[in-house]
Formats: C-alpha cells, sequence, structure tokens
C-alpha cells in the first residue's frame, strides 16, 4: 500500500501502460479509504460551515421576481424577433413581447428590486446578494437541473452536496451528511440530481419521504430490540469484514457496512430532529406552518435550520412547478407565496439563532425565463426557457450582502454585465465553504475530476 503521498503522486507520473493502467486502480482504492465522513478542516478562508440550498425547480423568472424590466411595458404584445432569426433572415414563429404582471418596489435600503408579491422576504432584503450575470448551457429541464446541481448536463457526476460534504464531512456522525427535501414527485431528472455519482456511495443525499414516514423502516420491527439489532449488525459486519479482506477493491462494500452503522445510530437520532411538533408556536408561524398555502414549504425550511442545527452540512430543499409557459400571474403569483414567508422565516430564525453567518443560503432554479411567449389568447401571457439570463441570490456565511451585482439587458433576454457561467457559480460557492475547488478533486477513469469539470473562477464580487 502506498500511503505517502509523495511516493502516490510520484507513481502517478511513471506515464502510459499496462502497469500504471492497474496502479491507478490500487490507487483509487486507497483514496477511497481516505475518504470519509469525519469532520475535515477544507482549504480555509471562509466562515460559512453548511449551506442550504433553495431549489426552486422549473426555472423562476428574474422578469417578474427581481429583475424589473419597464421596457417590456413600452414593447408589451409587440412582435418578437430573436437574434437568429434577425442573422438568417427567416421567420422562427410568431411569438410577443409579454411585460410582467407584477409591480416592482425597492425593498431594504439596498434599495434591492423586488416584485411586490415578495411581501415576507422584503424585511430581510439588506441579508441577500442578487446576482443576475449567471448563464447556463441547456434549455431542457433534465439537463439544465443536472447541470446546475452536478456540473454535467448529462448526469452521472456528484452532485454539489456530495462534493461539499466529501470536502468537509460532517459534524454529526449520527445524520447523513447531505440532506435533499424534494416534492413528492422527484424533479426532472429525479434522484441523480443528488448523486454521489463517480465518489465514495456514502457520500451520495439522502432523501426524506415529504408524506409519511420520512425514512422507511425508520424504526425497527416490533419485537425487535435494540440489542437485538446490535448484535445482528456485529455479525454482519465480522461476515462483511471477511469477506471484504478477500476482495480489497470491492470499495462498494466498505460503503454498504458503513451505510448500516448509520443507519442503526439514525434510529437514535433523526426522529427528534424530524419532530416538528417539539417547535413552539411562534417559530412555526414565523415559517407559515400551518396555513395551507405555505406549510409545505415551511416544514422544509423549518427542518433545513434543524439540521444544519444538529450538523449537517448541506441540505438542499425542493419547490416544483415554476416552469410558467403561461398564466404567469396566477402560476407565479401562487409559487411566490407558497416559499416567500418560509425563506423570510429561515432567514430571520438564523440570524436569531447565531447560525446565519456560518450557514450559506442558495436560492435559484436550473435556467431563467424569456421575455416573451406564443401565448396570446385573453392575460395567459406566459414565457419560455432562458439560459442566457438566471435569477440566483444568496444570502449568510460570507457572502456580499445588500448588494445586486451583474445585470441583464434592458428586456430581460440575456446577461450582460458580470457575466459568468454556471461553473464559476460552482467555484464561489465552495470557495464560500472553505473549499479549493482546484483541490478538491478526485481521481477516477484515469484524471483527476473537480466540480467545475475542467476549472472555474471564483466570482470575487460574490464574497463579502
Amino acid at each position: 500500500m502506498m500511503a505517502a503521498l509523495s511516493r502516490r503522486q510520484y507513481l502517478y507520473g511513471l506515464g502510459a501502460g499496462l502497469g500504471s493502467v492497474a496502479l491507478s486502480s490500487l490507487l483509487q482504492a486507497e483514496e477511497n479509504k481516505e475518504a470519509t465522513l469525519q469532520t475535515r478542516p477544507g482549504h480555509g478562508g471562509t466562515a460559512a460551515k453548511s449551506c442550504i440550498f433553495l431549489m426552486m425547480e422549473g426555472g423562476p423568472s428574474h422578469i417578474d421576481t427581481f429583475d424589473p424590466k419597464p421596457k417590456l411595458s413600452q414593447i408589451h404584445l409587440q412582435r418578437f424577433v430573436r437574434k437568429d432569426e434577425k442573422l438568417s433572415g427567416m421567420a422562427t414563429g410568431t411569438r410577443y413581447y409579454v411585460e410582467s404582471p407584477f409591480q416592482f418596489r425597492k425593498a431594504g435600503q439596498s434599495g434591492a428590486d423586488m416584485s411586490t408579491e415578495w411581501r415576507h422576504l422584503a424585511r430581510v432584503a439588506d441579508g441577500l446578494c442578487f446576482y443576475r450575470g449567471c448563464q447556463v448551457e441547456s434549455v431542457n429541464h433534465p439537463t439544465a437541473m443536472y447541470h446546475v446541481n452536478t456540473g454535467n448536463r448529462f448526469g452521472g457526476d456528484p452532485a454539489i452536496g456530495s462534493w461539499v460534504t466529501y470536502g468537509l464531512g460532517t459534524e454529526n456522525s449520527n445524520l447523513p451528511g447531505f440532506v435533499v427535501l424534494p416534492e413528492l414527485a422527484f424533479p426532472q431528472g429525479g434522484a441523480a440530481n443528488w448523486s454521489n455519482g463517480y465518489l465514495p456511495a456514502h457520500f451520495q443525499g439522502t432523501a426524506l419521504r415529504p408524506e409519511g414516514s420520512p425514512i422507511l423502516d425508520l424504526q425497527p420491527p416490533r419485537g425487535i430490540t435494540r440489542q437485538h439489532q446490535r448484535q445482528n449488525l456485529d455479525l454482519l459486519a465480522r461476515l462483511n469484514r471477511r469477506h471484504r479482506d478477500r476482495h480489497p477493491l470491492h470499495e462498494a462494500l466498505s460503503a454498504r457496512m458503513a451505510s448500516y452503522e448509520l443507519a442503526y445510530r439514525m434510529q437514535m437520532q433523526v426522529p427528534g430532529v424530524l419532530d416538528l411538533d417539539g417547535e413552539n408556536e411562534k417559530t412555526r408561524a414565523l415559517y407559515g406552518i400551518g396555513r395551507p398555502e405555505t406549510d409545505a414549504f415551511g416544514r422544509k425550511c423549518l427542518l433545513a435550520r434543524r439540521l444544519v442545527e444538529k450538523g449537517v452540512r448541506f441540505v438542499q430543499a425542493y419547490h416544483g412547478t415554476w416552469d410558467s409557459h403561461d398564466s404567469i400571474a396566477k402560476a407565479h403569483g401562487t409559487l411566490v407565496r407558497n416559499v416567500d414567508q418560509p425563506i423570510a422565516g429561515l432567514i430571520q430564525d438564523l440570524k436569531q439563532r447565531g447560525l446565519l453567518d456560518q450557514t450559506l443560503i442558495v436560492w435559484c432554479g436550473e435556467f431563467g425565463r424569456s421575455p416573451d411567449n406564443g401565448v396570446r389568447s385573453g392575460t395567459a401571457y406566459g414565457r419560455d426557457h432562458n439560459p442566457n439570463a438566471m435569477p440566483l441570490w444568496f444570502a449568510g456565511g460570507g457572502v456580499n450582502a445588500g448588494h445586486t451585482l451583474g445585470a441583464t439587458d434592458e428586456i430581460g433576454e440575456e446577461a450582460v454585465d458580470l457575466v459568468h457561467p454556471i461553473r464559476d457559480v460552482h467555484v464561489t460557492l465552495l470557495k464560500l465553504l472553505g473549499l479549493d475547488d482546484n483541490r478538491l478533486t478526485y481521481y477516477h477513469a484515469g484524471r483527476f475530476k473537480q466540480l467545475s469539470q475542467f476549472g472555474g473562477q471564483v466570482i470575487p464580487e460574490l464574497i463579502a
């Protein structure tokens, strides 16, 4: 076993050939053994210790939330001509510019632009950092979701939460390091959005069911005591270790053994963490729990706070159906009301508990929306997918709060200032959590891989 780093580096440099191919498999197994969920120091430089990622699946419209475009009111229902149409001289269908049905205001001392639908979030506007310069590469929901969540449009790579827990471990060995709070119907692309990819299996996201028992088989069967479970696990562990010793490169077995032990420990701690009834009425009301339109997402946001408070490293909460191709006034209006109070409550709650400075909050979808749509019946105006202008905002640990950074053009068609691809956002997110994308690598398929795929750059303007 080549344990010394200098020796490993030397052997990696021996070049191609059958010997080096065989050696890479041995070294990969060694790297896998080093990858555990124990707390690790990261690469330093920032204060954020955990992340709550609020994923608005479907693609929220920047034009109707945080990036007002008065120009659209002047050209409302005029024929829209795409850039490629102008260049080719060929029509690609009849489409029309669509103004926003919402009014906007300046919120907080920072003067952040918000539609008036955001009644609660406006109270914490000065704690947010809005970014209007992001662009992605796909207009299809599954590939765009994979791109935002894993850095790879085609899936199969580790999710952001997997990379973060790989780099930092977890502060609570009795809970998963990466927890996902999905809708009843999984997002487009399914569980691959929180996959461990080629990282060891124990870095995959643990999805909690939104209805019924959050985790199946969380409680032992009737008549089975903790002592019975412990004895069974000890016996199974002895048999598995014997098998593993005969097959040292079978890394999945080690991960499975670790998962059994984690499941055993989770039975003791998870029920208490997931029981929101222990929260007082004031806290529950802060998140909108008990109100029909905010209860579901309010519970997710409160649970996210409880999880990071208990040492979970990365929590991703999904809210779906933002794909508003028509009736955007009704669709986005309802969706904003679903999440507005829960998100504002989450930020306020974290702040009053002294956790906001060490918790990074990210809000985004998989792309933005276009300034036009082909729908022209009555007032059922909506918007199409737009990868060239994607809204994001950040709050908490280390972000440049109270600022709006970057810009889109006068109709919101594309980002024109402080323009960066999603990989740069990923690199910045890692930086805010004390991780260096160029150092957070994993050897797989003959090369060292990283979240940004082939390298990205930090967006310094987003960091305080």
